[in-house]
């Protein structure tokens, strides 16, 4: 089931630009490695949630408000949970999403019921939705007999019922995007193998 939702799909595997970025801008992925490893995420992950944001544009201001790179407000990011208000900079921006992010999954998402995977599909449902309304959706899972503590097919058919297909389509895009960085990843290091044994042979 995880493999047709993720996968029957193929226009993101033949349309990554979310690489391409990441490669022509350095500094990215080496905001997005520090503090996803400070705040215990895979960086991978808070990559593919930006690019989900703002596809990586630092200048991006939303209707609402919210801006930059991971499109946090400016009054989330001066709360006292946050208190990173300069987000107008690139890494203070990252910063604080993903402090935000880390905010939501240790206060809404941290019951021991939950496996990791489900504790960041619902995190990052929060950080779309607001972590209320993802609260009201595993109780109302919960009414239809389904698991409030998974995500996939049983939380998001609550969500497409009451807050329609944006939060879902959200969690969905950003685990794909996850993947492929993933999939590229180990691909760049067998092209790294694979020279390196070229030039062992041949030096």
């Amino acid at each position: 089931m995880v493999f047709k939702k993720y996968f029957e799909n193929d226009y993101w595997i033949k349309n990554p630009p979310a690489h391409d970025l990441l490669n022509k801008v350095s500094c990215l992925k080496y905001y997005f490695q520090t503090y996803a490893d400070y705040y215990d995420f895979d960086w991978k992950l808070i990559a593919a949630l930006a690019y989900q944001e703002s596809r990586f544009n630092n200048h991006k201001r939303s209707s609402a408000g919210a801006l930059g790179i991971m499109q946090i407000k400016l009054s989330t990011a001066k709360d006292r949970h946050v208190n990173l208000p300069n987000i107008k900079d690139l890494e203070t921006n990252i910063h604080a999403g993903v402090k935000y992010l880390a905010f939501i999954r240790d206060r809404y998402f941290s019951d021991p019921h939950l496996a990791r995977e489900e504790q960041e599909n619902l995190t990052l449902a929060a950080y779309n939705a607001g972590p209320a309304k993802v609260r009201k959706l595993q109780r109302k899972a919960e009414k239809m007999g389904l698991d409030p503590y998974k995500w996939l097919y049983n939380v998001e058919v609550a969500a497409r019922q009451i807050v329609g297909t944006e939060t879902v389509n959200y969690v969905t895009s950003i685990q794909k995007m996850r993947i492929f960085l993933d999939a590229s990843k180990r691909f760049d290091n067998s092209k790294r193998q694979v020279l390196e044994k070229t030039l062992v042979k041949n030096p």
